[in-house]
């Protein structure tokens, strides 16, 4: 779970905590737009608390997604040794679409700010934009994937996917299929 910043008073900090267990709650059952005012009334505050712990609807979410970026940066850490660099790649891939997938309107988000690196969001993108990049470098070195794709251009793909299969929730099995439609004109072609 995030953690509160240092040196708040008891109160301030189980305030900090309501706030993100709200959030959570909030951002699960209504999307990343739900109303803050509904948070801070949920977690038994005012707006102002809210704020004060969190300045902008951005940063609450940087908050509120820590911990799942934290479980994406382990699993690529692990697949960075698996046998298959390619199949690895697709694995880390499919996972961040699925989490995506917990929180309506998380993929929008992300693919708002993925060019800002000032945003707040970019505290939870950066790190995983590290991540991937060592898988897809991986690989590329083993000659599986083109070498003229990025990293910046697969999160934004992966973002897409999860944002078509959020507005399509009557078809389970979309995000999977345009991911394995997308790998497809990935992979390398042999000279």
């Amino acid at each position: 779970m995030a953690q509160p910043p240092a040196g708040l008073r008891a109160d301030a900090r189980r305030n900090y905590e309501r706030l993100l267990t709200e959030a959570r709650s909030a951002f699960a059952e209504h999307g990343t737009n739900a109303s803050l005012e509904d948070v801070a009334r949920r977690a038994g505050v005012g707006i102002g608390t809210l704020y004060r712990h969190f300045p902008s609807r951005p940063a609450l979410l940087s908050a509120v997604f820590e911990d799942a970026v934290s479980d994406l940066l382990t699993r690529s850490r692990e697949l960075l040794t698996a046998p298959e660099p390619c199949t690895a790649l697709v694995t880390w891939l499919r996972e961040i679409i699925t989490h995506a997938g917990e929180y309506r309107g998380l993929a929008r988000s992300l693919m708002a700010v993925s060019h800002d690196a000032d945003s707040a969001l970019a505290r939870c993108s950066n790190p995983m934009r590290e991540a991937g990049a060592a898988l897809l470098a991986r690989a590329q070195q083993a000659g599986t994937l083109r070498t003229d794709v990025s990293i910046g251009d697969l999160l934004q793909l992966t973002n897409a996917i999860a944002l078509a299969a959020e507005e399509t929730p009557d078809d389970p099995d979309l995000a999977d299929r345009l991911l394995t439609l997308t790998l497809r004109g990935l992979k390398a072609v042999p000279q």
